[in-house]
């Protein structure tokens, strides 16, 4: 299934596109969340996207490029510097019927706005026994590299999938990014939409016409016998290449990429793991309380039996980030550290 793939450059796509018996259409990680969100524009009215620096020549790095001028500032709209106020204005609005997209271009600052997602967004439909429904979406952006440092790179998606009444998304291609955003808008439930900076120059197979890819269902990237790799986001990218390594060597992979992180696909999870015994999960954040140990805590829970060897976790250093390029680049993991984990759970 073409969308399922993870290509390592467009080059690599050209030639998938050329070989293929059916038509592949390849466009970017970014240029699939601007197409999703004008369809969702043109197709529902109670749609509108607002965000600080939406409307800029770069258009949230190609993200949001133009859909001021093709649908007017009063559905999609720049803001000022105020996240907080930003989404109770969101939350608001989305109990009044409308469907809003809230663009907060990096994730750092949503522990600003955590009152109105919290305390208000992720529990009106409980507390007021299912009468009312908040179906607001808020972006948000991982950013890493170019020394941003600790207070511009963090991957803080665990502190959200914490919180009832929330569901959080990380898309790895760019076919996931089009299809999650449609039925993020469409979920009638407020959706942490997160995703990773470095994602936004790959190139995937995206269909032109609108479609959706359900929440809460994860996705084989690739199939194997020996270990089960899950992939979160970025690292679903840094799986597929350690994976094709592995197989030079005669170690087999199977990547496992949940999208959706709450509500988690714990029964894909599991059955693969059934049936490779071991276990590597491969997440951008840090390991304490993160979402691997949610991961290898239901498989212990439920699975325990099928493992064959201690579960690895993948994570970057439980420290803020390091602004040095020679520091960060020793601080994220990446393919190499994968390798290694996966041949620590095949050695037992």
């Amino acid at each position: 299934m073409p969308w399922t793939k993870i290509y390592s450059d467009k080059t690599e796509f050209e030639e998938a596109a050329k070989a293929s018996s059916v038509p592949l259409r390849g466009i970017t990680y970014a240029e699939a969340l601007r197409e999703a969100q004008a369809q969702l524009l043109r197709d529902d009215e109670r749609v509108f996207i607002f965000g600080e620096g939406i409307d800029d020549p770069g258009g949230v790095f190609g993200s949001t490029l133009g859909l001021h001028t093709e649908f007017g500032d009063e559905r999609v709209f720049d803001t000022p510097l105020a996240e907080n106020a930003l989404t109770g204005i969101a939350a608001g609005a989305a109990t009044a019927g409308m469907r809003p997209i809230l663009v907060h271009m990096r994730i750092d600052f949503m522990p600003l706005t955590m009152d109105p997602i919290l305390n208000h967004a992720a529990k009106w439909h409980y507390m007021f026994g299912g009468a009312v429904h908040v179906p607001m979406v808020i972006r948000s952006i991982v950013g890493r590299g170019w020394g941003s440092a600790a207070q511009h790179s963090q991957n803080i998606h665990a502190l959200f999938a914490h919180i009832p009444g929330l569901k959080v998304v990380m898309p790895a291609t760019p076919y996931d990014a089009k299809g999650l955003l449609m039925s993020a808008s469409a979920d009638g439930n407020p959706v942490i939409f997160i995703e990773h900076r470095w994602l936004y120059g790959h190139t995937g197979h995206v269909p032109e016409e609108p479609y959706t890819v359900p929440l809460g269902k994860g996705v084989v990237r690739r199939e194997g016998s020996d270990v089960t790799i899950v992939a979160i986001s970025h690292m679903a990218a840094e799986a597929t290449k350690a994976a094709r390594s592995l197989a030079e060597e005669g170690i087999e992979c199977e990547i496992i990429d949940p999208r959706t992180l709450r509500p988690l696909d714990t029964e894909l999870i599991i059955s693969s793991v059934k049936k490779t015994g071991r276990l590597v999960v491969a997440d951008t954040g840090w390991q304490y309380g993160g979402i691997g140990a949610e991961i290898t805590t239901r498989l212990v829970e439920d699975a325990f039996g099928a493992l064959k060897a201690p579960v690895e976790r993948i994570n970057i250093p439980d420290c803020p980030t390091p602004a040095s390029p020679v520091l960060e680049a020793a601080y994220y993991p990446g393919v190499t550290e994968i390798e290694n984990a996966v041949k620590r759970v095949i050695a037992g």
